[in-house]
């Protein structure tokens, strides 16, 4: 792994929420950085014209330090890096996870998943992109078992439950086949059930109805997250397909994983859920356990050696030469 100089700086730049701060926590994490998180809260009218209009002038530094390297994700917050890019200069470095839909000039280096259509000289395209789960952090929470977890007999199936968004809403007969589905996989494993923000209060109930009668988990927001506990344990996982970032981060276990639907799986993510299905990652939930273990899956080391690389390239190109 290329190193970064001790010392380098780093701003993760989102508007605070968790599909883009997570993917930009797990790159800084591989960079090996400890990264100050700026959260970008636009007012209108600025928030109507992101990502193409102007920053708000309130989300902006107003003067150096800069930071080495910025990193952002989410559509507010590209005003904000274009706006960091001018003022710093050669003095910081931009990254943006995902397509910045104002082309490739939005930073120094964007990464888009295989299903985006961006590309560019500088972008970099891999099937999935970064996140926090690393085989480091999965192996320790092996080691030490969340104590609400290691209790429940095997086999353990994690259950990680997304719902509304902008692309659509969880339609009830969905909801209802799922719940179902969970209540049979009830009978042939333990149910370690995190809800979503996005969760809606009545399937929230429902989950965890369901979690108290068949002797499960179901984490009600108290206590420490045990978000990567539940992928380190689980002999499977069920993961709903509106959030390609659960299923990113289900791959890198080697668990298998069962697909449900509660909203009208997005077009874009059809692509790559194909992908992972010809791996043989994925497979449909219907209730039952299926599917075996596969070598996991995590693009997120090679994604940080590409921003390492390009980083060093701009500081010394005469040592690092090549690329954008």
């Amino acid at each position: 792994m290329t190193t970064l100089p001790p010392g380098t700086t780093a701003w993760i730049l989102t508007d605070g929420k968790a599909g883009d701060l997570a993917p930009c926590r797990g790159l800084a994490q591989a960079l090996g950085l400890v990264a100050e998180e700026r959260r970008v809260a636009p007012r209108p009218p600025f928030s109507w014209l992101a990502p193409r209009g102007p920053a708000d002038p309130r989300d902006l530094a107003p003067a150096p330090p800069w930071p080495d390297l910025a990193i952002a994700a989410g559509r507010r917050a590209v005003p904000v890096l274009r706006a960091l890019r001018r003022r710093a200069g050669a003095a910081t470095f931009t990254v943006f996870l995902r397509d910045p839909r104002t082309g490739p000039g939005a930073a120094d280096l964007i990464w888009v998943p295989e299903h985006d259509r961006l590309r560019g000289r500088n972008v970099l395209v891999t099937l999935a992109g970064p996140h926090p789960v690393s085989a480091a952090r999965l192996a320790a929470a092996r080691a030490a078992p969340d104590p609400r977890l290691r209790a429940l007999p095997a086999p353990r199936a994690a259950i990680l439950v997304g719902g509304d968004d902008r692309r659509g809403r969880v339609r009830p007969q969905a909801a209802a086949a799922f719940l179902s589905g969970l209540e049979r996989l009830a009978g042939e494993a333990s149910l370690m059930i995190t809800p979503s923000r996005r969760t809606p209060p009545a399937l929230r109930a429902a989950l965890r109805d369901l979690a108290s009668r068949r002797g499960g988990f179901f984490h009600d927001g108290s206590g420490a997250d045990p978000y990567l506990a539940l992928l380190a344990l689980a002999d499977a996982i069920v993961v709903t397909a509106d959030s390609a970032n659960m299923v990113a981060e289900a791959a890198a276990t080697g668990s298998p994983i069962l697909l449900g639907e509660l909203t009208e799986t997005y077009a874009r993510h059809r692509p790559f859920f194909a992908a992972l299905r010809q791996y043989g990652a994925v497979h449909p939930f219907d209730g039952r356990l299926e599917g075996s273990r596969y070598e996991p899956l995590d693009f997120t080391p090679a994604i940080a050696e590409a921003v390492a690389a390009a980083y060093l390239r701009r500081r010394d190109p005469q040592t690092h030469p090549g690329g954008p």
